[in-house]
């Protein structure tokens, strides 16, 4: 288990390759262990790896670097859930940039039913800490299992996590480095009052990793990324507020912004997403619910079920329909039941992989979830 988790967050940290050509790679080879195992001349032959990428496999010199945070995980009580793994995030699976690996520090359900986020300025008035308050507790009362997700950031995003420890729900925070520390510092109390109660800390940024300024705008596709729908408070002109609402936009996923004063500065960002169409105008729970067609009333699931209204093609469907026949099946044998050719059942598989239908198993394997 251990030498199989060094080799993936071995190949998140090849230069040059990103989350979509990992997960390529590993679709092609089978697992991230076979990616350092296959020679440059076959890498060469997958889908946007050529022959420089090919080189920086064969050639890297990761595992050491991989090995030191594996030992970094298990010091710290850090779990790494690769992007195939059951308790991966399935939100994220729709995100072409997610990562292929999430590090979470405490026990949070990702995969609760319900996930938002709550983001805004980082220079939070009295208006909009009410306003959060105010919106989190009416939450609570209506009984929905939910996550609260923000980025422990000064502001909105900090009293967001607070309002939501002060009604009971579980709360998580996406950080912008690794999770060896808390930043800013002065938050480390509720980071740890958050682990402590069902909710955690994520982060895609290996440990001692350089705080940056751009690693807070790369987090914010995960902020948007795990959760249902983004709710922004207040917020400027610019700022990352109105990144993750973008973000989440392109992701497809439902944004919503509360309005303000006409003229006050952290209110000038929510006008112009409402004003733009980019955002829904929320004043209450009652607005959230109509939107996203949620009912405290009705039944809550334990958990999402992101497969449901699955679009497929007739390839997709072929394929998925014989591996939920016949269970688990070596991509050469999917070629032959289907009579499809391999050009075709690669990269039909590695879509469903992406929408977490199909899961890949060592040896070029699949089955269907």
């Amino acid at each position: 288990m251990t030498a199989n988790l060094i080799h993936k967050i071995a190949l998140s940290l090849i230069p040059g390759i990103g989350s979509v050509t990992a997960k390529s790679l590993i679709a092609y080879t089978g697992s991230a262990e076979q990616v350092f195992r296959e020679k440059e001349t076959a890498l060469r032959q997958i889908p946007g790896v050529g022959s420089i990428l090919a080189k920086n496999i064969v050639n890297s010199a990761v595992m050491t670097r991989a090995g030191r945070e594996v030992e970094f995980l298990l010091k710290n009580d850090v779990n790494a859930l690769f992007y195939l793994d059951e308790d991966y995030p399935q939100r994220l699976l729709g995100c072409s940039d997610a990562p292929i690996i999430l590090y979470v520090k405490g026990e949070p359900f990702l995969n609760c039913a319900k996930v938002i986020s709550i983001v805004g300025t980082r220079h939070a008035t009295e208006y909009g800490k009410k306003l959060v308050d105010q919106f989190v507790a009416s939450i609570a009362e209506r009984g929905y299992k939910i996550v609260i997700v923000s980025g422990l950031a000064y502001g909105i995003d900090i009293h967001s996590h607070k309002s939501a420890l002060r009604t009971g729900l579980p709360t998580v925070a996406v950080m912008g480095h690794g999770l060896e520390t808390v930043y800013p510092s002065l938050h480390t109390a509720i980071a740890k009052e958050m682990i402590e109660n069902k909710g955690g800390l994520v982060s895609d940024f290996l440990s001692n990793s350089t705080i940056e300024r751009t690693n807070f705008l790369r987090r914010n596709r995960i902020i948007a990324g795990l959760s249902d729908a983004t709710i922004v408070v207040e917020s400027a002109k610019k700022g990352g507020a109105l990144v993750t609402a973008d973000i989440a936009n392109s992701y497809n996923r439902d944004v919503f912004a509360f309005p303000g004063k006409v003229g006050d500065i952290y209110s000038e960002g929510c006008h112009f997403l409402i004003k733009s169409n980019r955002a829904v105008l929320i004043e209450s729970v009652a607005d959230l619910e109509y939107v996203m067609n949620w009912s405290a009333t009705q039944s809550q699931p334990d958990a999402i079920q992101p497969h449901l209204f699955y679009d497929f093609t007739a390839d997709e469907k072929l394929i998925v329909d014989l591996l939920r026949t016949e269970g688990e099946m070596t991509i050469d044998l999917v070629c032959i039941k289907t009579t499809l050719p391999m050009s075709k059942v690669s990269p039909t598989l590695l879509n469903l992989e992406f929408a977490g239908i199909v899961k890949g198993l060592p040896g070029k394997v699949f089955r269907a979830i």
